[in-house]
């Protein structure tokens, strides 16, 4: 039986590429922003966006938009890793610059 789909193709790469790229972008774009709400929620927001683009993508790629088979689910599961990459990689950063922060800063000790 052969697989039309891989798994291991270079399509799969560039949906993982892809959707990790428009994480980290939204993300910071959202960090960026002067609406505290999207700052202390920015990776969830970047991560949301990403899953949107990336299923747009295979809506319009089951629509014949794209030269493509159509949608794929191995597409919307790479999309989905790369997402969930991004999403590690910077709450991994967010955690670790916490961190440098907390170890420079004098803690205050109430006496009462």
């Amino acid at each position: 039986m052969e697989d039309n789909d891989p798994w291991l193709a270079r399509d799969k790469l560039y949906h993982l590429l892809f959707c990790f790229s428009l994480t980290l972008l939204f993300s910071t774009l959202a960090a960026q922003t002067p609406y505290p709400f999207l700052r202390r929620h920015s990776i969830r927001v970047g991560s949301l966006l990403s899953l949107s683009a990336g299923a747009a993508k295979e809506f319009a790629d089951e629509l014949g938009f794209f030269h493509s088979a159509g949608a794929s689910a191995k597409d919307a599961g790479a999309n989905f890793l790369g997402v969930v990459i991004a999403s590690l990689l910077l709450y991994l950063l967010n955690h670790l610059a916490r961190s440098d922060n907390d170890a420079g800063r004098i803690k205050e000790v109430s006496i009462v």
